[in-house]
């Protein structure tokens, strides 16, 4: 039987995977925030769904390390997928969002992920296991106002076609999950943040129109988002097959972001960012 660690397994995405992982046979780690979280997640698993529910925060050291040992008793010929899922979306006008945020983005979406990697790696040597790391299209595709979230995703981008070519030696295949617009509780948390975007009078003639814009595009992002389960059922795939392709656009707007920002000029592109968003 197959293991399989998933951070940020509380919501969306991590628990989508958790549960389709679970129900195909996979034993699973299901990295939650807390204990209502993961008895939130044993429910829907079912009993005797091969889940078990670790308490998980990719940015508290000693967490990470209690889960690494965690593994090792449950796996102890090695870990089959690490599933670095873990994320969190901070925006706004790069000029007003706060350094203490900025800090707060990274630490979660990108080293996070690599110190649950780093504390991975004995147990997916093992096994010669997969590492599929939980970026966007944001990583390829900038979205303005969300400068510090792309920003992180392109950060995990350049660890993933690092990671992919480093571990090869190792028999550890690395793959990216980029997933356009999903319906997840991510974006109900960025809109709390966008109301707290506080533009001062003296900036309202650049910036005035940006809370609307921001709102605009949570807004278009839920009505098209697709469910998690799309991106589970992708992440599934990659896991089973003989050889992973580097890179895996889940969802028909991430591919048509990609292609647009391929085929159109730099500045053609910004233009119809702007009127998109209205800005």
């Amino acid at each position: 039987m197959k293991t399989a660690l998933i951070s940020g397994a509380s919501t969306g995405i991590g628990r989508a995977t958790a549960v389709r992982l679970a129900r195909s046979g996979w034993t699973v780690l299901a990295g939650v925030r807390d204990q209502q979280a993961g008895e939130s997640l044993l429910a829907e698993a079912g009993a005797g769904g091969g889940v078990t529910s670790v308490t998980l925060d990719v940015t508290d050291a000693a967490q990470i390390a209690a889960v690494a040992e965690r593994v090792a008793e449950v796996a102890p010929g090695g870990l089959d997928a690490l599933v670095n899922n873990a994320g969190i979306g901070v925006g706004g006008p790069l000029e007003l969002v706060a350094l203490d945020e900025w800090r707060r983005q990274f630490e979660v979406n990108v080293f996070g992920h690599v110190a649950m990697t780093q504390a991975a790696l004995p147990a997916l040597r093992r096994a010669g296991g997969r590492v599929l790391l939980v970026s966007s299209v944001g990583g390829r595709v900038t979205t303005p106002f969300l400068a510090p979230y792309c920003a992180s995703k392109y950060a995990i981008e350049a660890i993933g076609d690092a990671l992919r070519v480093e571990l090869r030696s190792s028999g550890i295949q690395v793959a990216l999950i980029e997933p356009g617009s999903i319906a997840t509780p991510i974006w109900d948390k960025s809109r709390a943040d966008v109301e707290r975007v506080a533009i001062p009078p003296e900036l309202q003639q650049q910036y005035g129109k940006v809370p609307a814009a921001m709102h605009k595009a949570l807004e278009d992002t839920a009505r098209r988002g697709i469910p998690p389960e799309r991106v589970a059922s992708t992440i599934e795939r990659a896991l089973g097959a003989r050889r992973m392709r580097s890179r895996y656009l889940v969802g028909r707007d991430a591919q048509a972001m990609v292609l647009a920002r391929t085929v159109l000029p730099g500045r053609a592109f910004d233009q119809v960012v702007r009127r998109v968003l209205g800005v």
